[in-house]
C-alpha cells in the first residue's frame, strides 16, 4: 500500500443522497471472489444503458470531471454490508471519498480497502458543491497528519476524525497484517517475558 499522508486532487461531485451499495455496485457482480475489474462496474447501472453505451450525463462519463476523490450527497455506502462496494470505489481510482454521513459498515470497509472516507458538515458538503459548480477544476486537500480537509478554491478548512490505528495504517502504508508483522519484535519480546501457566 502506498502510504496517505496528503493529497490535494480536482475532484468527481455526485450530490445525490442516500446512495446504497447496490447503486454502488449492483448484486449481479458480487460472484467474483477477487477484486480486479470492480472499477469498471462502479454504478454502473448509473454509467451504463441496458446496451451498455454510456450515459452521456452521468459525472463519471463526463470528461470536466475527474480526481481521486469522490464527493458524495449524504447518507453514502447504505444497505447491504457488500465489500465489493468498496472494492469497485477503489478500483476505479478514487482514494477519499468526502460525504457529510457514511453507513458504518461501508466506512470500515472503504478504510480496510485504502479509501478514506471523510466526514464533513452538511454546510461545507454544500460549499464544495457550489465551488465545484463554478469551477470544474477546483481542488480539495486532504491532510490526514492534522485531520483537515481544505477546499482550495475558498481557502477555508475542516477537521474530520479518524480511528488512531487506521490512521496509522494509512499514513505507513499498512493494512492489517502488514501491521501485525510490524509488531513483530514487540510481540516476541512480550511472549518471552509472559509467565507460563
Amino acid at each position: 500500500m502506498d502510504k496517505f499522508k496528503t493529497l490535494t486532487s480536482t475532484i468527481v461531485p455526485l450530490p445525490i443522497e442516500n446512495v446504497d451499495t447496490d447503486q454502488i455496485i449492483p448484486a449481479r457482480f458480487l460472484k467474483a471472489t477477487s477484486k480486479e475489474g470492480f472499477g469498471d462496474n462502479l454504478f454502473r447501472d448509473w454509467r451504463y444503458d441496458k446496451q451498455g453505451n454510456p450515459i452521456k450525463d452521468f459525472v463519471l462519463n463526463d470528461p470536466t470531471y475527474k480526481g481521486e476523490i469522490l464527493v458524495a450527497g449524504k447518507n453514502f455506502g447504505s444497505g447491504s454490508s457488500r465489500e465489493h462496494a468498496a472494492w469497485a470505489v477503489a478500483g476505479y481510482g478514487f482514494r477519499v471519498v468526502v460525504s457529510s454521513f457514511f453507513a458504518d459498515i461501508f466506512k470500515n470497509n472503504a478504510m480496510n480497502n485504502f479509501v478514506l472516507p471523510v466526514v464533513v458538515s452538511d454546510a461545507f458538503l454544500s460549499e464544495i458543491f457550489s465551488s465545484v459548480k463554478a469551477d470544474p477544476k477546483m481542488t480539495l486537500t486532504i491532510d490526514l497528519e492534522n485531520q483537515t480537509i481544505k477546499n482550495n478554491s475558498t481557502g477555508k478548512s475542516h477537521s474530520f476524525l479518524i480511528n488512531g490505528y487506521k490512521k496509522e495504517c494509512f499514513l505507513e502504508g499498512l493494512d492489517d497484517i502488514d501491521y501485525l508483522l510490524s509488531k513483530k519484535d514487540k510481540i516476541e519480546e512480550y511472549e518471552k517475558k509472559r509467565v507460563a501457566f
